[in-house]
């Protein structure tokens, strides 16, 4: 079992930046992967970024170069750092964590993120 509390979010102007966080408790040395998705009114949830336990990172072409992601092993989080921010970045972002060897997947409770132009 993982859970993983989300931090972080909340209204900005167009251009701006954002950090969100992701405290991950529980078995997290049983993290295959982590990472972030996202999910505009609407839509159905997108992947913005994941990153495997050997460092493999796969960005959203919609985020690359403009969103970041890192983490704190010794804290357990996760950090994802937006820059440059768009409109359409706005959602409901949820920090994600995959076991491989369980095959289960986990979810934050998801923070709000909106971009104004």
């Amino acid at each position: 079992q993982v859970q993983l509390a989300q931090s972080g979010g909340g209204l900005v102007q167009a251009g701006g930046s954002l950090r969100l966080s992701c405290a991950a408790s529980g078995s997290t040395s049983s993290i295959t992967v982590i990472g972030w998705f996202r999910q505009a009114p609407g839509k159905q949830r997108d992947l913005v970024v994941t990153q495997s336990r050997l460092g493999t990172t796969n960005y959203a072409d919609s985020v690359r170069g403009r969103f970041t992601i890192s983490r704190d092993n010794a804290k357990n989080t996760v950090y994802l750092q937006m820059d440059s921010l768009k409109p359409e970045d706005t959602a409901v972002y949820y920090c994600y964590a995959y076991l491989s060897i369980t095959r289960l997947e986990y979810w934050g409770q998801g923070t709000q993120v909106t971009v104004s132009s």
